[in-house]
């Protein structure tokens, strides 16, 4: 209660330290630009939804958890309806891949209220019916979660650039509480489960945490994301039985909305 606390009183102060923090969204348009991000990519669920998605394993691709539900009917969505694109620029994909199965963090209820809650098991993982080998499509590693002031990186797909993956090289982590971190970072529809990546000199990139939540405060936008810390649990369910759930609201202050 005293982090949310303490986030209301400093929420609407953040629209001055964003600016000098945060870097804007690069296009990776080209084949040079997406070299070395050809692990994101674009994870289509259904006809008419997609999310961001990235490979951490040859089979394996880490998403936001609310991303493998439907919203009519709030059940996980069937492993047949889920494909990734890996690396989608422009119409095309290094690789495509179907879903053999999909799995989501134990603690994680699509149908709880508190939105704020939800956000610290956003956590999904989904076996490809296909492992992908592919020298210029390699996974990422994961890291330890960060800490308030370390700077991140996110590649994602959106509603208005769905077409190419997007780079924002520098936004802050300004608050933690437990698994959940509250970021500089831009979201927007489509950018659920994009992957937040430790962008340190001389290192290659490392996930460090998945985009689940918008939100805007005073005209300052920031982004929720959550820890990857429980990975391996998630990937534990996999061969487990079908586990369903997941949540984040509104008592922060903000209007939160997920970038779905």
């Amino acid at each position: 209660m005293r982090f949310l606390l303490t986030l209301i009183l400093i929420l609407p102060m953040l629209s001055g330290p964003l600016a000098a923090e945060t870097s804007r969204l690069k296009t990776l348009a080209t084949g040079d630009d997406t070299r070395g991000w050809q692990g994101v990519g674009r994870l289509e669920i259904g006809d008419h939804s997609f999310c961001t998605g990235a490979l951490i394993a040859p089979d394996l691709v880490l998403t936001a958890a609310h991303c493998l539900f439907s919203k009519e009917t709030g059940e996980m969505v069937a492993a047949s309806d889920i494909r990734f694109l890996a690396g989608w620029r422009n119409g095309r994909a290094e690789a495509y891949r179907g879903a053999q199965r999909a799995a989501v963090h134990p603690g994680y209820d699509y149908i709880d209220r508190d939105r704020i809650a939800r956000v610290a098991s956003d956590i999904g993982l989904i076996r490809l019916d296909k492992p992908i080998r592919l020298p210029s499509i390699q996974p990422f590693d994961l890291n330890a979660t960060p800490y308030p002031g370390d700077q991140v990186g996110v590649v994602s797909y959106a509603r208005d650039r769905s077409e190419a993956p997007s780079l924002q090289e520098v936004c802050e982590v300004l608050k933690r509480d437990g698994d959940v971190l509250l970021m500089s970072c831009a979201a927007e529809f489509g950018a659920s489960g994009a992957p937040v990546f430790s962008m340190r000199n001389g290192e290659a990139p490392q996930i460090v945490s998945v985009i689940s939540a918008k939100a805007e405060m005073d005209g300052a936008r920031v982004s929720l994301g959550t820890a990857v810390d429980a990975v391996d649990e998630v990937r534990a369910t996999l061969d487990g039985p079908d586990i369903g759930g997941a949540s984040v609201t509104k008592r922060l202050g903000a209007k939160f909305l997920r970038p779905e």
